[in-house]
């Protein structure tokens, strides 16, 4: 289960966002991996805490604030999964993974990629085994192969940090890795996923088994973010520091792995791309099935849409995608953090007026950011 929430959680995002990182930020890369591992690691893993506690669907996180509230904040954020991350890993694959080898239109890739989730999503009851035994072994060999070539022949010679202030800095990127909306979307697929293999089991046994693999697959997430910053802050000498991300990414590869690194990284971007966009599709298409009577045919519906739209927007470019989820960002992320807060904390603490109060106080403050945002 560790290895599958690992899987679930590392995507496009995370791919390319890290190694940017690192190329910016000179000696203070290890503050760069504090501040990123705060939005990108540790309130992830406090959602799946949190789901832990619940043992429902996303519809719990928000209950206590109003149903009309909680229902409005899932179709939000299932809206944005399925229209935003979800196609970006289709563009990121395209980019990254398939046009340097073939010569394929983007529509293609978006459409044979979708094809694909889309079947692995209605195998329903086999999803977790199949990422968790097949897929995140791969992924995690590739990436330690990469930073354990860049960590351990560079010359640890440090560039001039080009970040003012890396912490805050570093919070901000790690929202674009959409962890802390992944931890409660996927910490759902792992709630019924779970109950499909053991429905009859007890209640703190389950509590134990999904914290337990929310903390191994932390530090496997830290470890990574922290190897990829890392790479780019040794490497930053080899590359135009302007490049872009994805970029940066084939470049490292290319650096570290030699002439195989292409067929590599395309593996890389493939599995770790297609597991994020299977488990957010998955979540979506459970939540929508238990708000009509565990509808086997919403769930159905739910799915194609979900892919259809990952073939459409898929065929955008990813720094396009990047730059339209950003206003979305501001206003879902700060609310999203807030639930993942008062949902992992124990119940005496947080009453229902609690729970108004404070996501009221944090909507408020998040339109200026987003209005900001959207000029």
């Amino acid at each position: 289960m560790a290895l599958a929430l690992f899987s679930l959680f590392f995507g496009a995002g995370d791919l390319i966002l890290p190694p940017q990182l690192g190329l910016k930020s000179g000696g203070d890369w290890w503050l760069l991996i504090l501040g990123f591992s705060i939005s990108a690691v540790f309130i992830p893993i406090l959602g799946i805490m949190a789901h832990a506690k619940l043992q429902g669907t996303m519809f719990d996180f928000g209950k206590k604030v109003s149903p009309w509230f909680s229902l409005t904040y899932c179709y939000a954020v299932y809206a944005i999964s399925i229209t935003l991350p979800s196609p970006r890993t289709a563009s990121v694959t395209h980019e990254m993974g398939v046009a340097p080898l073939f010569d394929s239109s983007p529509l293609l890739t978006s459409t044979i990629y979708f094809i694909l989730v889309f079947i692995f999503v209605m195998n329903r009851s086999r999803i977790m085994d199949i990422i968790g035994k097949f897929l995140t072994p791969a992924i995690v060999i590739i990436l330690l192969a990469i930073i354990g070539v860049s960590v351990f022949t560079a010359s640890w010679d440090f560039g001039v940090s080009t970040i003012e202030q890396p912490v805050s800095y570093g919070i901000l990127e790690g929202y674009q890795t959409f962890g802390a909306v992944g931890a409660v979307v996927v910490g759902g697929v792992v709630i019924v996923s779970l109950n499909l293999k053991q429905q009859s089991g007890d209640y703190n046994q389950k509590r134990n088994m999904i914290a337990r693999a929310g903390w191994i697959a932390g530090m496997g997430l830290l470890l990574i973010y922290g190897g990829l910053i890392l790479s780019g802050a040794l490497l930053h000498d080899q590359f135009d520091p302007d490049i872009n991300r994805t970029g940066l990414v084939s470049a490292i590869s290319s650096f570290t792995l030699g002439n195989q690194a292409n067929l590599l990284l395309s593996v890389l971007i493939s599995l770790a791309c297609f597991t994020t966009a299977v488990g957010i599709v998955t979540g979506t298409a459970d939540f929508v099935k238990s708000r009509f009577s565990n509808s086997q045919t919403a769930y159905t519906l739910t799915a194609f849409t979900g892919s259809l739209l990952g073939v459409l927007m898929g065929q955008l470019n990813v720094d396009y995608i990047i730059a339209v989820a950003v206003p979305a960002l501001m206003f879902i992320y700060p609310v999203t953090i807030v639930l993942i807060l008062l949902n992992a904390l124990p119940e005496k603490w947080v009453s229902a007026a609690v729970f108004k109060w404070v996501v009221a106080i944090t909507v408020l403050f998040s339109i200026p950011d987003f209005m900001n945002s959207l000029g």
